[in-house]
């Protein structure tokens, strides 16, 4: 096994990362940047090495500073975690090239999974079922991308090839609009993703956003994981996660599960991955993988009983799966409230230091967080603190855990979204179950 792993990442999923090298028994370097010393994995790691100031460009991003703290410090491996340079091929394949072991797929699955039209056409050969849509990147002959959107239907959506996180895509109700959202969507993506390619799909009305987990080794074995429902979002970001997501049946589970499993199987996919679908009408449309762990990791550990990151690690030295697909039961209900230091009401970020915290507890009830007392939330991240997790035998009893859980959970000295959470857990429609992934935004006005 490796014997020191550094940890390319902040907050909540480095202390995660740090406590599954643990029981593994694997040393930690913990990179960090100037802002964020005090961090408590930071504390816990046997090592840390500082890589930069607080801008992400100069830290966290910095990928010769974070392979030289690799370096340094005689690691054999390094995770990236989620976000910051997790799925960059280019850092993966430095780390590989640098003799270090990158724990995540290979860069060439980076590479094709991260072009949402590459994504889309090794799908459509696996057999996973896409969203109707142009079949690749859009030309410059206006005739026939008016065409094509006829052929697909009103209204459709204009993706850029390179976007991800809600960004470089816009929706199109009609001919007229249609040349000129291709354009402005082509300007946007070259300017943000330096990649100005763009495609079409139809948009979908009234979809959940519905995602497989999945699990690959280095010997092509491949399993499925069950589902996570994170139609719960604003502005495309997620607010509430869970697993299994409500109305899909085990058959359904099988089916859409084995697909993508096969996927994986075909394209040689290395760790842990995340096909994301939406989900109408009883289809499943592919729309993105994510070649990472995803933050609602936990809710699917919940109801598998599976650790999803010392998984990565281990196939990432080379050990087969520890798992089969027979292995793999979803037991009960989990859900997870995603916990950000932020304004409950117009969600300005709300960095400053804690001056009381104390986490629920009971039966059933995890919390995945960085933060202490005296804690201070910088303002250089992103706003989440934290994750809060219940698991129950039945659906309703994890959404009565998650009630009370989030009534005890005391963060003071910074305003957080808690207040909103515990709005969603009374929403009648969530509590039904199967709210689509516009629902939270036209219940908050937005």
């Amino acid at each position: 096994m490796f014997e020191k792993i550094v940890i390319a990442n902040r907050g909540e999923i480095a202390l995660r990362i740090l406590r599954a090298c643990r029981e593994l028994g694997i040393r930690t370097v913990a990179i960090h940047s100037t802002a964020d010393r005090d961090l408590k994995h930071v504390r816990l790691a046997d090592e840390s090495v500082c890589i930069g100031p607080a801008p992400s460009i100069e830290s966290y991003l910095n990928v010769p500073a974070v392979i030289s703290a690799a370096e340094v410090t005689d690691a054999q491996a390094i995770h990236p975690g989620y976000g910051f340079l997790s799925e960059n091929a280019d850092f993966a394949e430095r780390v590989e090239q640098s003799g270090f072991t990158f724990i995540g797929p290979r860069p060439e699955t980076i590479r094709l999974m991260g072009d949402k039209v590459s994504a889309i056409e090794a799908m459509k050969k696996a057999g996973v079922p896409c969203v109707p849509g142009s079949g690749g990147p859009l030309g410059d002959d206006a005739d026939t991308n008016l065409a094509t959107a006829q052929k697909i239907g009103y209204p459709v959506i204009i993706k850029a090839a390179g976007g991800g996180g809600g960004r470089g895509m816009r929706v199109v109700h009609s001919e007229a609009t249609l040349l000129n959202a291709i354009s402005l969507t082509r300007g946007e993506a070259g300017a943000a993703f330096g990649n100005d390619m763009v495609y079409m799909e139809k948009y979908l009305e009234n979809p959940r956003h519905i995602e497989i987990q999945v699990l690959a080794d280095q010997h092509g074995n491949a399993i499925h994981l069950g589902e996570r429902d994170c139609s719960m979002q604003r502005r495309h970001q997620k607010v509430v996660e869970e697993s299994p997501a409500p109305g899909i049946t085990e058959e359904m589970r099988s089916k859409i599960g084995e697909r993508c499993a096969a996927a994986c199987r075909e394209f040689g996919y290395r760790g842990a991955g995340t096909f994301e679908f939406l989900y109408e009408n009883g289809e499943f449309y592919f729309i993105e993988m994510n070649t990472r762990i995803q933050v609602e990791h936990p809710v699917t550990e919940m109801v598998t009983g599976v650790d999803l990151v010392k998984e990565q690690i281990l196939v990432a030295y080379g050990e087969t799966l520890s798992y089969k697909q027979k292995d793999i039961k979803l037991r009960g209900h989990a859900i997870e409230c995603r916990i950000n230091a932020e304004d409950p009401r117009n969600f300005m970020p709300s960095p400053g230091t804690i001056t009381q915290y104390h986490p629920p507890g009971g039966p059933g009830v995890r919390v995945d967080s960085h933060i202490y007392n005296g804690y201070r939330v910088p303002p250089h991240y992103d706003s989440m603190i934290g994750k809060l997790i219940v698991h129950g035998r039945t659906r309703d009893i994890a959404l009565a855990r998650m009630r009370t859980a989030l009534s005890e959970f005391v963060i003071e000295g910074i305003k957080t979204n808690i207040p909103l959470q515990q709005d969603i857990m009374r929403d009648c429609a969530f509590m039904a179950g199967g709210t689509n992934i516009h629902y939270l935004e036209k219940k908050l006005g937005l």
